[in-house]
Parts: C-alpha cells; sequence; structure tokens
C-alpha cells in the first residue's frame, strides 16, 4: 500500500478543513470528522495537529472544524450537521455544552455516524458510542493534594480564589470538584473567597482575578482550570505587584509553552499534565477501526494524566519539569 499524500485547504476559522487523498490507496476509504472548541488554547491545536498526522498516516480523509470560545455551542452544532451532509463515518467531538449539543449528536447517531466525545463527557456519558479523555477529577485531585500540602508546608492557611470554566460543562465542573475534595473543602467552605467563571479565558481570567485581589487581599492558593486561565492570573498579580512567591498557583494542561514558562521558572507551581495529542490518535484509530474491520468504539478511555512540578511537595507524588517538557501534549 502506499502512503497517500495530503493537501489542506482552510476556509475560516470556524469553518472546515479537508485533507484529500490522492489515488492509489486500496485501503477502504474513510472520513472523519473533528470538532474542537476553539484553538486560542494551543491545547486544542495540538489535538487537532495530531488527528491530521494520524489521518494522513491512516490514508483518512479529515474534515475540520473550531469556534471561537469553550463557550460557543451554536458552531458546534452547525459542525455536526455539515458533517453528518457531508457523509463522514466519524465524529471526533470536544463538546462545549454537554447537554445543549444531545440533540444534534442523537440525529448524526440515527444517520448512522459514531460520535466520539474528547475532552470532555457528555450528559448522559452513554450519549455518543465512546468517550476517550483525561480523568478530570483526577487532575483536579492532583493539583488539590499539591496545593494542600504546599500551603501546609509554607504555614499558610489557605485562602483560595477559584478561576474556573462556565457552569454546566463538565470538565470543569469535574476538575473543581477534585481539587475541593483534595483541599477537603466544600463550594460553601469560607476558606473559598471567590469561585469564578472565565470559560478558560486569559483575558477574562486576569479581568476576574484583578477584582479578586481587589476584595480580598489575603488571597494565597489560586485553582485555574486551564493554563490560560493561569496566565490570566499571572497578569493580575503582576499589575498588583504581588510577588507570585506568594501564592500557590495550580491548573490543568501541562502544555509545552506553560511547562516552560510557567512552570520551570516557579510561576505556576504545579499543572496536571494532559495528553490530547493521545485522545486525537485514538480517535481517528477508533474510527478506522469501525469503518475497515467492524470493530465499533464502546466505552471509556483514559488518555493519561501526571502532575508536573518544579518544586515538589511533602508526600506528593510528581514528575519533574524535565518529564514534562519531553510529555507536553502527547506521552
Amino acid at each position: 500500500m502506499t502512503r497517500r499524500r495530503t493537501a489542506v485547504v482552510t476556509a475560516s476559522a470556524m469553518g472546515m478543513l479537508m485533507t484529500l487523498g490522492a489515488c492509489g490507496d486500496s485501503r477502504e476509504e474513510v472520513t472523519v470528522g473533528l470538532i474542537t472548541k476553539q484553538e486560542e488554547n494551543p491545547y486544542w491545536l495540538a489535538l487537532r495537529e495530531t488527528a491530521e498526522k494520524t489521518a494522513d498516516d491512516q490514508g483518512v480523509t479529515l474534515l475540520t472544524a473550531t469556534g471561537t470560545s469553550d463557550a460557543d455551542v451554536e458552531s458546534q452544532q452547525k459542525a455536526i450537521a455539515d458533517m453528518v451532509a457531508k457523509g463522514v463515518d466519524g465524529i471526533l467531538i470536544a463538546p462545549t455544552d454537554s447537554a445543549a449539543l444531545l440533540p444534534a449528536v442523537e440525529a448524526a447517531r440515527a444517520a448512522g455516524v459514531i460520535v466520539i466525545a474528547l475532552d470532555t463527557p457528555f450528559d448522559p456519558v452513554d450519549a455518543v458510542d465512546a468517550y476517550f479523555t483525561t480523568d478530570n477529577v483526577r487532575a483536579g485531585e492532583l493539583v488539590g493534594e499539591y496545593a494542600a500540602a504546599k500551603a501546609k508546608e509554607l504555614g499558610m492557611t489557605p485562602q483560595v480564589a477559584m478561576l474556573g470554566l462556565t457552569p454546566g460543562f463538565l470538565s470543569g465542573d469535574q476538575r473543581e470538584a477534585g481539587f475541593l475534595a483534595s483541599m477537603g473543602l466544600d463550594a460553601k467552605d469560607p476558606a473559598i473567597v471567590a469561585d469564578v467563571d472565565t470559560q478558560g479565558d486569559r483575558e477574562l481570567a486576569n479581568d476576574a482575578m484583578a477584582k479578586i485581589l481587589q476584595d480580598n487581599q489575603d488571597v494565597n492558593v489560586v485553582y485555574a482550570v486551564n493554563e490560560p486561565a493561569a496566565l490570566g492570573a499571572l497578569d493580575a498579580l503582576g499589575a498588583a505587584n504581588i510577588d507570585p512567591a506568594d501564592i500557590v498557583l495550580v491548573s490543568v494542561d501541562g502544555g509545552c509553552g506553560a511547562i516552560k514558562d510557567g512552570v520551570r521558572p516557579g510561576l505556576i507551581d504545579a499543572t496536571a499534565q494532559q495528553y490530547p495529542a493521545n485522545m486525537a490518535r485514538e480517535g481517528v484509530l477508533a474510527i478506522v477501526d469501525a469503518v475497515r474491520d467492524d470493530q465499533p468504539p464502546n466505552g471509556y478511555l483514559d488518555t493519561g494524566v501526571q502532575l508536573i512540578t518544579g518544586n515538589p511537595a511533602p508526600g506528593v507524588d510528581s514528575r519533574d519539569v524535565a518529564y514534562g517538557v519531553r510529555n507536553c501534549w502527547g506521552e
């Protein structure tokens, strides 16, 4: 079999991208759709690039679509309908709203399209054929364990600022629940001085953190749902002339840039590293297996999570920055 060469055509930031194969590949044709949330966060860019490489290796036609933010539901609804109309065999989707997208997903599956959720589950989880992701509860637990241990080591009484995602978005809710459980807190604990939504956006997180610091001078632990939110928090700390060494800042993602520029210099104390490349690769392969080998996907695949820090906390298992750099985006 000859590996097929591809040409890439980009329509728009929210539009479709198709890889078109040259003739000569005797493998059964497969068309896969990939729908991400946005590409301001390099996490989603890494996921798409791995899907493109895997599709190329497998001789697969790949359609992709993305939106403008982690809360852009309308773009994803349109992308699902467009991909079904184009005759895709399967769709990989990181849903922005796990409930609002259910009718579109149900229509796709009724049309015979395989649907696999990446990164974020649907509600209910079995609304799709399979779910490939980080254990988001565990990701939250890891950074919560670290924050609790580090605060104790530094003699801090935790005063916690929570920079979350958006209510009802399950990946954010799960991370927050894991963090609070490991910190030994509940949502109404007075140790939580603020809990705000940032949509995982750096500018929104900056604005939110600036207001939190105006109202709460004693904040010493900051939880950020992702690294753009963590970087926004750092922007606000800098503007307020607060030394990051006086704050325990933890996050989730473990992206290449954030590991090198945030964790390595100690600005982000620890992050739970996810592996979106694993999600994308396994997602494409699962649809290929379903079409070519009649092996439909089902169930849940944990694609891994690891605590990364340059400043370990007593009794908390972690890997160092070098490991984080080697494995950023995919193990």
